[in-house]
């Protein structure tokens, strides 16, 4: 894992951050692993990936955070880049893998209210979303929008979101 991390910081080849990106993403499976890719710093080097401009790279980045997230400790790290994938989920192809790796993550990282302010003002997009979208991106959506629904905090926010 070490190596891996080392190896997405020290490459300028997409090709090989994607694939590295994809093995980081399949060790995340196990939670030894998560821990792991934590201590190593790799929270932060998967998320400077976010900026990559190129779409497989960033969405391999989404999906490697999006396994990562399903621990406690790693969502509070990945919560820095939250803005980021917000801007990325609205700024993304429609129905774009890049667009639903991100809305993915956002649905982990909203099933606790810890980081919902922090979506708040990408609930117009989801909602557009929501309309505009395929099936599979509307199915994601609703997802984070149920989890934002559950907190009374953002009562307000879903339901004086311009559209």
């Amino acid at each position: 894992l070490q190596k891996l991390i080392h190896l997405l910081q020290a490459t300028d080849d997409p090709l090989i951050q994607e694939q590295a990106l994809i093995t980081l993403s399949n060790s995340a499976a196990f939670s030894v692993n998560q821990d792991i890719i934590r201590n190593l710093d790799g929270l932060s080097v998967i998320g400077g990936m976010l900026s990559n401009c190129v779409p497989k790279v960033k969405e391999k980045a989404l999906n490697a955070l999006n396994n990562l997230s399903m621990n406690i400790k790693n969502q509070e790290e990945i919560q820095v880049f939250l803005t980021q994938v917000c801007k990325t989920v609205e700024s993304a192809p429609l129905n774009s893998d890049v667009q639903l790796a991100g809305l993915r993550l956002l649905t982990n990282m909203s099933v606790t209210s810890d980081y919902h302010q922090k979506m708040i003002n990408s609930i117009p997009c989801f909602l557009h979303l929501l309309s505009e979208g395929t099936e599979r991106t509307q199915i994601q959506v609703l997802k984070v929008l149920v989890n934002l629904s559950a907190n009374p905090a953002m009562t307000t926010h879903l339901l004086r979101a311009q559209v």
